[in-house]
């Protein structure tokens, strides 16, 4: 079964863009798990924290994986992945658990969509990084991250349906095949 993460910076579309790739292949998809985490234990987090919700994304991802699989499809998407906590964690705290990184380049998702920062920035609670160059940092960070890690990975941007239509392309490309990067 073909594993695609969706990973990068806040408010660039992951969420959405999860949820429309699995309704287009008739599939599952693992929410983010960190939302669900922080909505029940408030917006301000620990390293300890951010080791749950890397462990609560992993058994979404799971959870996710096996129902593709009972339903007979041929992929699954999960809304961010380590990566995401790997740069989260090493910004806020200057370092990221060891587990994290190893599970990243021993387990790495069959294909990886970076999302641009080309959307418009949507308030929201829990995200903490409005600013245009910050976001253009951190985009640059999960490229560089995403060139370093085993795996294959697409860029993704422009408007929401050109969003879907490279997904969909960079998704079918690997399901027939051939490589995305």
């Amino acid at each position: 079964m073909l594993r695609v993460a969706l990973t990068g910076p806040e408010s660039t579309g992951k969420s959405t863009l999860s949820r429309l790739l699995a309704a287009h292949y008739g599939t599952s998809h693992a929410p983010e798990y960190a939302r669900a985490y922080l909505d029940q234990h408030g917006p301000t987090y620990t390293l300890p924290d951010l080791e749950a919700i890397a462990r609560g994304q992993l058994a979404a991802e799971a959870q996710a994986t096996t129902e593709a699989a009972a339903a007979g499809k041929a992929v699954v998407f999960f809304d961010t992945d380590l990566l995401v906590i790997k740069v989260w964690a090493e910004h806020a705290f200057g370092h990221c658990p060891t587990w994290i990184t190893d599970h990243l380049h021993q387990h790495p998702h069959d294909l990886t969509l970076l999302l641009d920062v080309d959307l418009p920035w949507e308030p929201d609670p829990l995200r903490e990084h409005p600013d245009p160059a910050q976001r253009q940092y951190f985009h640059a960070w999960y490229q560089r991250e995403l060139r370093a890690l085993p795996g294959r990975f697409a860029q993704i941007s422009g408007p929401p349906a050109e969003r879907l239509a490279q997904a969909v392309a960079a998704v079918d490309a690997l399901l027939q095949g051939t490589s995305s990067n």
